[in-house]
């Protein structure tokens, strides 16, 4: 499991030995992927001292604030996670809608430093990641560097963030106020669907022994991590749902691509209730559902290529979103106007308007997406969605802006806002809806053969055993040794807050 981040035996036991003793001086405690996923299965001497530090806070005890529970504070825990039930008023589908609230989580206000954590934890249990010397690197065309960033202050190590020039603004903001060395801001050429720059930068960095990338898109930590929390959270949100409304089932699980990450989540629905996964991309960059390419805007889902780490033999659906539909919603549900004629013409409860700033590019873009398969598909009432909300509004204000410019030059009142919802949200068809064949999954499952075989080196024997289900089964497997890997280094280091 070594070759894909997930070792389970010993890699340097000097490294190891150098890492206990960083974490025993820095008083550092490391969550298992089980505690994740409940974290109310945490010891309560795990969690002393948490309430009084700050969710923005590079604290060590923070950690324990990576998962889905916590409230709109963040820094309390809630019994179920944090999410918006979409009502027909705003969706005009009967299908309900359930969107988890990834802004809950610390540091980055974004689930993407679960990720992070994950990817990073089970090299630091082996010795196969030294924080006294190596660097950790973070490609990523969004959130996922952020996290990482965090996550290395955090571990007391040096974190660099690689990712496209033209992303917004305030990423580049919280980056500069968070690395140690403005040089650990790596920009590379283009935007959102320029993934293959960053891949390119990233094997420059790799030639130096001391970095060590920590790729999403071909991280199996970032999907195991998915698998069990994400997935475990969204359980329990249809769970409670379907108690309180007799004959609701969890009918599929919609998410932007991206690293593919957070599809994990669907093959554990999928695994435990039949539940379809959904894969979403940009209609500007139609890979995975027209062999495309393009540039587009929806912030986080990079694209132009198949994550290693997509289980795309077990995906039900494609559907494409286009920017257009996510800029200008973003406007519509952020801005007085646009608040203002969702309340008044079409009757959205203010409660809901006043929490609408949680759903960023990628997050509308999801809303879209189930809207868009709940008509393809004829849903009704009894047939819920789950979607998450990647990150909030308050990481795209500087794009709001810009749209205003570019879209609504005359300014954009309740006439403007009336159009947008009526062309994005009424007027999502069953348009770019892809329900996949076997064949139609073994054509995508075949695109990724560029990337990761032709230009990034992994064995056409590793690439060839993610068709088959058994495979994705043996690596899930790992996360009991995991665990035990990272409940052994912390009773080697010693803190005082473990159990």
């Amino acid at each position: 499991m070594e070759h894909l981040g997930l070792a389970t035996q010993l890699v340097d036991a000097a490294v190891y030995e150098r890492t206990i003793s960083r974490f025993r001086e820095n008083g550092i405690l490391m969550p298992t992927f089980a505690e994740l996923a409940d974290p109310f299965s945490v010891p309560p001497e795990a969690l002393a001292g948490l309430a009084e530090v700050d969710p923005d806070a590079p604290d060590p005890r923070n950690l324990f604030r990576v998962h889905w529970h916590n409230g709109a504070d963040r820094m309390t825990r809630v019994p179920l996670p944090d999410h918006l039930l979409l009502p027909t008023e705003l969706t005009g589908v009967d299908a309900p809608i359930v969107v988890a609230l990834a802004d809950r989580f610390p540091m980055i206000a974004s689930h993407k430093v679960l990720a992070a954590y994950a990817c990073l934890a089970p090299r630091l249990v082996t010795g196969g990641f030294d924080p006294t010397t190596q660097r950790a690197v973070w490609p990523s065309t969004g959130n996922y560097c952020r996290g990482g960033v965090a996550i290395s202050r955090i571990m007391g190590c040096r974190g660099v963030a690689v990712l496209p020039e033209g992303m917004s603004q305030e990423r580049f903001d919280w980056l500069e106020s968070w690395v140690s060395d403005p040089h650990d801001v790596i920009r590379t050429p283009g935007t959102e669907s320029n993934v293959k720059e960053i891949y390119d930068r990233c094997a420059e960095l790799a030639r130096d022994e001391q970095n060590v990338i920590l790729n999403q898109f071909s991280e199996f930590g970032n999907h195991l991590v998915h698998y069990l929390a994400t997935g475990q959270a969204l359980e329990r949100l249809a769970v409670a749902l379907a108690g309180e409304r007799a004959g609701l089932r969890p009918w599929g699980f919609v998410s932007a691509s991206g690293s593919a990450g957070t599809l994990g989540a669907g093959d554990y629905l999928k695994e435990r209730h039949g539940t379809r996964i959904v894969a979403v991309e940009a209609l500007e960059c139609p890979t995975m559902l027209e062999n495309g390419f393009g540039e587009h805007n929806i912030q986080g889902i990079g694209d132009k290529h198949i994550p290693l780490i997509h289980n795309v033999m077990n995906t039900d659906y494609v559907v494409a979103v286009s920017d257009r539909a996510t800029d200008q919603l973003n406007v519509a549900f952020n801005t007085a106007a646009g608040r203002a004629f969702l309340a008044d013409r079409r009757s959205v409860p203010h409660a809901l308007l006043d929490r609408l700033g949680s759903l960023g590019l990628s997050s509308i873009c999801n809303v879209v997406a189930a809207i868009k398969v709940a008509r393809q598909a004829n849903l009704g009432p009894d047939d819920l969605l789950l979607t998450v909300a990647t990150d909030g509004a308050p990481m795209y204000a500087s794009e709001l802006h810009k749209v205003v410019w570019r879209d609504f030059p005359g300014g954009f009142d309740e006439a403007a806002a009336a159009q947008a919802f009526g062309e994005h949200l009424l007027g999502a068809g069953a348009e770019h809806v892809l329900e996949l064949t076997e064949r139609e999954r073994t054509r995508i499952f075949n695109l990724g053969y560029y990337t990761w075989v032709e230009q990034q080196g992994v064995s056409i024997a590793d690439f060839t055993a993610r068709r088959g289900q058994q495979t994705w089964a043996d690596i899930r497997a790992v996360i009991p040794e995991l665990d035990a890997l990272i409940a052994e280094f912390n009773a080697r280091t010693g803190v005082a807050r473990v159990a």
